[in-house]
């Protein structure tokens, strides 16, 4: 049976504004154990420490070269799918799912038609610092974090008096449902099993690659680390679930259950030379998107690195101010109604 292998890297739980990790990803190999060892060997032949670890590698400048190689050979040579977020873009999302789009369904507008909800978390997350301020907006998605997580009344009230105390009435379409108190959107920010956690939206953009990717039922494989707890949870929960049903995302991805996916496992990094190339791509490609958007100088050229990738090996989520190919991209999206069938069957607890 075909085998992924997955590795993820920047997975902060509920908090996505974390300064020291802006992005989240996770990264999935199609590799046997043979040719992954192979690679290992091929490259890294006097390798010392117990597993191949990008981070640790990149350190060395000796090792640059070789880890493009490497990089080049896996993507060139097999299945593979990288994905990365922006994880303070998706937080503004989240609070265009969870805090304003009640207020619109219930008046039966969709909030979410050809994409028109990412359209508005690009203009609130670019140009909302500059018309409320950016410490105000800081302050605006750090209460709605803690909000959703807490769902006391404390918390719940402190997020809708900073909107009130904001500019609001400079983005009324995004900011006055709270500012206004609107039930359904209190009521969803306090609903149990509402959450930040990212885990869900990248597990959802690598399942629909490794879907269409896979000729057959496959398996997957991933490190038996904390992080990948929440990870394992949600796979296992797409694996067992047998609903009948299809989504558009894009108009160039979609998924649908039942998964071809049949089988899931945790193993030790240590043992699996796979999940370890798996660790070599996503490390590479976060520290890339690290250095392309300013954050911190990279050790590899980040321009190498992606230009390593084919268009269908990578998948990202950021926001853009062109609203007519946004538009275009997700028309006849779907969204919705998956956002709400997911929230009702997936919930990364076992």
């Amino acid at each position: 049976m075909e085998r992924f292998s997955i590795d993820e890297s920047g997975y902060t739980g509920f908090d996505l504004l974390n300064p020291d990790q802006r992005f989240q990803g996770a990264s999935a190999t199609s590799i046997s154990d043979e040719d992954a060892a192979k690679l290992i060997n091929e490259y890294f032949p006097k390798l010392q420490a117990p597993e191949l670890k990008y981070v640790s590698l990149a350190r060395r400048e000796s090792n640059r070269t070789r880890l493009l190689n490497l990089q080049r050979d896996i993507l060139s040579e097999n299945k593979c799918v990288t994905y990365i977020c922006d994880k303070r873009y998706l937080l503004t999302l989240m609070f265009l799912d969870i805090a304003v789009e009640p207020f619109y369904y219930e008046r039966g507008f969709d909030f979410y038609k050809d994409g028109q909800n990412y359209a508005l978390a690009s203009l609130l997350y670019l140009v909302g610092p500059t018309i409320i301020g950016k410490a105000q907006y800081e302050k605006l998605m750090t209460n709605f974090q803690r909000a959703v997580k807490e769902k006391t009344l404390a918390a719940v009230n402190a997020l809708v008096q900073t909107v009130k105390g904001l500019r609001w009435q400079e983005l009324p379409e995004a900011l006055g449902p709270l500012a206004y108190e609107s039930a359904e959107c209190l009521e969803e920010i306090s609903k149990p099993g509402v959450n930040t956690d990212a885990a869900l939206v990248v597990l959802q953009s690598l399942i629909s690659r490794m879907e269409v990717m896979a000729a057959g039922a496959y398996h997957v494989e991933h490190d038996r680390s904390e992080n990948l707890k929440q990870y394992h949870a949600l796979l296992q929960q797409f694996m067992d679930h047998n609903q009948d049903i299809e989504f558009k995302q894009t108009e160039i991805a979609s998924i649908k259950f039942p998964l071809k996916l049949s089988s899931v496992t945790q193993v030790d990094s240590k043992d699996s030379d796979s999940v370890q190339l798996a660790d070599v791509l996503i490390g590479a490609a976060i520290e890339a998107t690290n250095s392309l958007t300013g954050l911190r100088s990279s050790h590899i050229d980040p321009e190498r690195t992606f230009g390593l990738y084919a268009d269908d090996q990578f998948i990202h989520m950021s926001p853009s101010l062109n609203f007519d190919e946004a538009k275009n991209f997700r028309r006849g999206s779907q969204a919705g109604e998956m956002i709400e069938y997911f929230s009702q069957h997936f919930t990364g607890k076992t």
